[in-house]
């Protein structure tokens, strides 16, 4: 073995936080990895080493005892401690962080900073990774116009908070067992019974899966039913986390367009007849909020029992009707089990709570729980035990009912402001459901460009370019209204207007 028992030693200063154990032991090992300590080299005596670094022996001790036996050191009675001779190839220097143990160097040490190889995605993993989702969150207060969120601050905090916490109270020892697949039963018996009291969906709770996201369940239905370059049925323009989920799945997304009625399903079937799934959002399309109609509806479900093909009805949030009850679900006309009816709480209560749902035809149900159990097991519990309390004592109801009333009155607001301030320059439709608005701008204006100009000026908006495809979106901004009051949708829209006008 080669003696080395003088090796220099220079170590980093020890970061905040850090034991010093945890500090020796990472100084050391990461000098073996990077090569500056050669196998066969003898590591200074536990003695030697605490007197230099005026550290307990004891550490020392400790650090020697847990590189060995992770198998970077032996010892030897007599002869000290050395880094094992029959370490495999080292990675490249350049994959080490530097170290400043100074010993023997190895002929490819350098003093390259740390840089990461480059993995090779599949061409599925490409796809996965090119999430249309902002994945840092959401900042905290919303601004005008932030899409797709209720408004957190007029949630019942303090009654979830005490829900919650009596409900913890009260657990039984089951709770803390593996429950079924599809979630706790007791709230799938409570949505059942809401969605058949308000879309007019007769399902049981059998039917009903809980997930974390709607996503979850456009993902486990490609995985489920669909081959690679099966052909889906998407609009467009249309929702882009559904369109890059089949994509990734090696699906073959045909572009449907759509109009004041929807989705043109005469289209799609001429387009593409014998698709495997059909993706809609029936209650409000998304982006263009319009409702899809009933000859296209029945359509639809037509086409899907003739071909033996799914349609999965994302109804993301027309449970916000503003005038009237909300419109019964496409579902509701299911009578031959063709349609996944697919919600989320997490835009009627709020974004965090991450429980959505999915009403499957029975055919259905075995392999998605199957699937589901293979790939994620179950949704987390207690979230789920809190919201079911909370609808089985009349909060959930209330709660919507209440914000349907503040939501009509901040649509109403939206439209005003734009009345007064926008003289011409921003068209916005008559606002009958929903958490947000396309509005559409005068003349040929690059949308894209638009939308990053009213980002510079603390304004949040989407492009509705950034959801066609295919066909051409007319331009516009996708405007969110609910997640703020009335007074800073008067200030969004004199700031937007300024942005117009420049």
């Amino acid at each position: 073995m080669r003696q080395a028992a003088d090796i220099e030693i220079a170590l980093r200063p020890r970061p905040e936080g850090v034991t010093l154990q945890r500090w020796l032991y990472d100084e050391i090992r990461t000098a073996i990895l990077s090569g500056r300590l050669m196998p066969g080299s003898r590591l200074p005596a536990t003695r030697d080493l605490a007197l230099r670094l005026k550290i307990s022996r004891g550490t020392v001790l400790a650090v020697y005892e847990q590189l060995g036996a992770e198998g970077y050191i032996r010892g030897a009675t007599g002869k000290g401690s050395f880094v094992a001779p029959e370490l495999p190839d080292l990675p490249p220097r350049s994959l080490v962080p530097g170290n400043a143990i100074a010993g023997p160097k190895s002929r490819d040490a350098t003093d390259t900073p740390f840089e990461s190889a480059a993995v090779n995605l599949s061409a599925r993993g490409r796809k996965l990774s090119m999430t249309p989702f902002g994945v840092a969150g959401r900042s905290f207060p919303a601004q005008a116009f932030r899409t797709n969120q209720p408004d957190v601050t007029t949630f019942p905090i303090e009654l979830w908070s005490r829900i919650a916490a009596n409900r913890s109270r009260r657990l039984q020892p089951e709770l803390f067992m593996d429950v079924d697949a599809r979630g706790y039963e007791p709230l799938r018996e409570a949505i059942a019974g809401h969605l058949r009291s308000s879309r007019g969906i007769t399902c049981s709770a059998e039917q009903v899966m809980l997930v974390s996201s709607v996503q979850q369940i456009f993902d486990v239905s490609a995985r489920l039913l669909l081959d690679p370059g099966e052909e889906v049925w998407v609009e467009d323009p249309g929702y882009p986390g559904a369109h890059q989920v089949f994509t990734a799945a090696g699906a073959k997304v045909v572009d449907i367009p759509v109009d004041s009625n929807g989705m043109d399903v005469a289209f799609a079937r001429d387009r593409a007849p014998n698709a495997r799934l059909a993706y809609v959002t029936a209650g409000r399309q998304a982006p263009m909020g319009s409702v899809l109609a009933l000859d296209r509806r029945l359509a639809l479900l037509n086409w899907a029992h003739r071909h033996d093909a799914i349609v999965i009805e994302d109804d993301y949030d027309s449970e916000y009707r503003y005038e009237g009850a909300p419109l019964s679900a496409m579902k509701s006309l299911d009578e031959t089990g063709r349609v996944i009816y697919c919600g989320t709480f997490s835009k009627l209560l709020f974004p965090s709570l991450r429980i959505s749902y999915a009403v499957l035809p029975d055919q259905l149900i075995a392999p998605f729980t199957s699937a589901i159990s293979l790939t994620s097991r179950y949704a987390a519990l207690m979230p789920q035990v809190t919201l079911h309390e909370f609808i089985a004592e009349g909060h959930f109801g209330r709660h919507v009912r209440r914000m349907r009333l503040l939501y009509a009155e901040r649509a109403q607001a939206m439209r005003q402001a734009a009345d007064i301030y926008m003289g011409g320059l921003l068209e916005i439709p008559e606002i009958t459901m929903g958490l947000d608005t396309p509005a559409f701008l005068s003349g040929d204006r690059d949308d894209k460009n638009v939308a990053r100009l009213a980002a510079q000026a603390g304004i949040e908006s989407l492009p509705l370019s950034l959801y066609a495809r295919t066909h051409p979106a007319r331009p516009g901004l996708l405007l969110g209204f609910a997640a703020v009051g009335p007074a800073e949708i008067a200030s969004g829209m004199r700031a937007l207007a300024r942005v117009l006008d420049a």
